[in-house]
């Protein structure tokens, strides 16, 4: 596949009992463009070596499922305002397609976001990156609105998805913000290897002023949110920035030196492997690394905390062990800091 912003996300598996790729066949791909977020269909037709881009647009695409008897061709479609529906084709270049579902007759009733933008900003490393800013309902341009940040690694790449409105055990979901008249910022990290934390403050802090050089987020009401590893660079960031009203934090690592060799009790080895060689950036162990683990604790900037935090985590925990949420809650409220945490059993 050649090109520059574009890439093969996936192939499609439309044939029954495929063993193996049969490039005697028809092929089809979910192809995604990494820099305008566009999403679409691709083709490979059989004897063929390049893809033909049947479309993309801004909507994202589920796999398409063949007829096992006849051409008759079947995909879902969606996009940030419309709910998975169903299309029907009977052409291999899957031209002309019928939708055959509604799937959420009722939703015009309900507050929903006005759409989504893609924001391009440089970390203060000097990186290229980009946020998603999703729209509150009932969108006016020119007015400003309160925003939720949500952080988790990269997440722009769902630009395009669903969200229904529920209550996810993280605590976080963009359409009960977005309809209740919030925008949600989500930006992008790129991290640096043994600053796993200050590589967050890197992107989203410059993400958050250019959210806010657009005009849609009000300055003085920008909170933030982060579940696990987001709870955790939720955690740190509080302690190197004030932008944030207001913060909320489920099940974070708190102290990295601690948690190194503590028990992932979802696997019950250590959690040593996750910092070396996985999501945690932190190599060597923190006997050989002591400023790096120490430099990306929360626990050792707890002093510098000005913004209220609201903690969640529980001792069933098997990913995060619950005694980093109350090192980090008892060293808070130690200082007299803005900070509740709720523990549900």
């Amino acid at each position: 596949w050649k090109a520059n912003s574009q890439m093969v996300q996936s192939r499609n598996r439309v044939y029954l009992n495929e063993k193996g790729v049969d490039l005697g066949k028809t092929q089809y791909f979910t192809i995604f463009n990494s820099k305008t977020k566009q999403e679409g269909l691709g083709i490979l037709d059989a004897g063929k070596n390049s893809i033909k881009v049947l479309f993309m647009d801004d909507n994202a695409y589920g796999s398409i499922v063949k007829a096992e008897n006849g051409e008759g061709y079947l995909y879902t479609k969606e996009n940030v305002t419309t709910s998975p529906e169903y299309f029907f084709t009977r052409s291999a270049q899957l031209s002309t397609p019928v939708k055959i579902t509604e799937n959420t007759p009722d939703q015009q009733k309900y507050g929903w976001s006005s759409g989504v933008k893609l924001i391009n900003f440089k970390s203060d490393k000097g990186d290229d990156l980009q946020a998603t800013l999703y729209l509150p309902a009932n969108y006016v341009e020119g007015k400003s609105y309160p925003t939720i940040t949500y952080i988790y690694e990269r997440l722009t790449d769902n630009m395009n998805s669903y969200t229904m409105p529920g209550f996810p055990s993280g605590g976080f979901n963009a359409a009960m913000y977005t309809s209740n008249g919030y925008a949600v910022l989500m930006p992008d990290i790129k991290y640096t290897m043994n600053d796993p934390g200050m590589s967050s403050v890197w992107c989203v802090v410059p993400a958050v002023k250019a959210a806010i050089a657009t005009g849609i987020v009000d300055a003085k009401n920008v909170a933030i949110h982060g579940h696990s590893w987001g709870g955790y660079q939720t955690s740190f960031l509080i302690t190197q920035t004030d932008v944030f009203k207001a913060a909320a934090a489920g099940a974070p690592l708190t102290n990295m030196i601690s948690m190194y060799s503590l028990i992932y009790w979802n696997s019950g080895g250590t959690n040593q492997a996750i910092f070396e060689a996985s999501q945690g950036r932190l190599t060597p162990g923190y006997w050989d690394n002591w400023d790096a683990f120490a430099r990306n604790s929360p626990v050792y900037h707890i002093k510098n905390v000005k913004t209220p935090l609201l903690l969640l985590h529980n001792d069933k925990d098997g990913a995060v062990d619950y005694t980093q949420g109350v090192e980090y809650y008892n060293g808070l409220r130690r200082l007299n800091k803005p900070v509740v945490m709720i523990t549900y059993k």
